[in-house]
């Protein structure tokens, strides 16, 4: 793994520092950003059929005009027992602002989980902000949900069990699986022939207008410090909103009036986190939202570790797996049967 997608601690722990800095983004006057390109780098879908490779990907357009597309991850070894393969959609992090489905912490990320769980992965590349501010990833998402429906993927129309699908997102993209889930449960039935089983939160990040204990706590905090938080939203909610928006914040009174529509089509939830990540107060107090409101709503917190450690770390990433094919299994009443040891 390259330095670039290593969590490095502040040379000076006592102070926050810059937080454009930070990110690597110069503000331009028309309200773009200029990123770094080599602090994320990128690889590239390996969709030839090499033995060597045990998890073949492919990149595929979604919308021309937007620019969306996907990368498909399809384990080479099929199941024994079928020749089906749970589908799980991702969208990765990066805070709105950054990275793609192309990052190499996503690819690996999402090449590791398809092996792992024996699953396709449709990992969605969407619009950034502040160029497109929310609700754009959150249409993007949607927009990707209805083109698995209709599209005539090999991949997918051959392997893809259509009963068996998960919505999952990490981080920023959590945010995004949650929203994007939140606005297609209502029109469930419309998506047939495929069913969602369930949403899958890995690290969730949510905000709210006032500082909870764990961003206190750490506030230093080397990966995600409150304040490069606040300019991420800052750059990715819509001009003149605050942050208890519901994009935002979901457990106020409208965010939570929204959980309803979770509980009223049957999805199970999983939300993951992890105590020495800022956000952790925030992702327990979505799951006791989402509880009071009657969603089926399942979590894993784990002591230690740091925001995005899992795609960060990959060695660290297979007791995530476990949670998941737990999880799955669980939804689906169905044993996954994981390369997991």
């Amino acid at each position: 793994m390259s330095d670039q997608t290593k969590a490095t601690p502040s040379s000076n722990p006592t102070v926050v520092d810059d937080p454009y800095k930070r990110l690597e983004i110069t503000r331009n006057p028309n309200g773009s950003l200029t990123r770094n390109p080599n602090r994320f780098p990128n690889t590239s879908a390996t969709p030839d059929p090499d033995p060597t490779v045990p998890v073949l990907s492919k990149d595929v357009t979604i919308n021309q005009t937007t620019h969306t597309w996907a990368r498909v991850f399809l384990p080479r070894q099929k199941p024994l027992d079928t020749n089906k393969f749970p589908l799980i959609v991702y969208y990765h992090a990066g805070g709105f602002i950054h990275c793609s489905a192309a990052s190499t912490i996503f690819h690996v990320f999402c090449s590791n989980m398809a092996l792992e769980l024996q699953a396709i992965v449709v990992s969605v590349d969407y619009r950034l902000a502040p160029e497109h501010r929310l609700p754009a990833a959150y249409d993007d998402a949607i927009e990707a949900l209805l083109w698995i429906k209709t599209t005539q993927e090999e991949w997918l129309t051959q392997y893809a069990n259509f009963s068996t699908c998960f919505v999952m997102g990490s981080s920023s993209g959590a945010n995004i699986a949650y929203h994007a889930g939140i606005r297609v449960a209502e029109e469930a039935d419309g998506l047939r022939p495929w069913k969602i089983r369930g949403l899958i939160l890995h690290q969730p990040f949510f905000g709210g207008s006032v500082k909870v204990e764990s961003e206190l706590r750490l506030v230093n905090d080397p990966v995600l410090p409150p304040g490069v938080g606040d300019l991420m939203w800052e750059l990715a909610l819509p001009i003149g909103v605050d942050r208890d928006h519901e994009y935002c914040n979901p457990t106020t009174t409208k965010g939570t009036n929204l959980m309803e529509k979770l509980a009223a089509v049957g999805w199970k939830v999983l939300v993951t986190g992890c105590d020495g990540d800022p956000l952790i107060d925030r992702q327990v107090e979505l799951v006791k939202s989402m509880e009071e409101k009657g969603v089926k709503v399942v979590s894993h917190f784990r002591m230690g570790d740091h925001h995005g450690v899992d795609f960060m770390q990959p060695d660290k990433a297979n007791a995530l797996f476990l949670v998941l094919k737990d999880f799955i299994a669980s939804a689906t009443s169905v044993t996954i049967n994981a390369n997991v040891e």
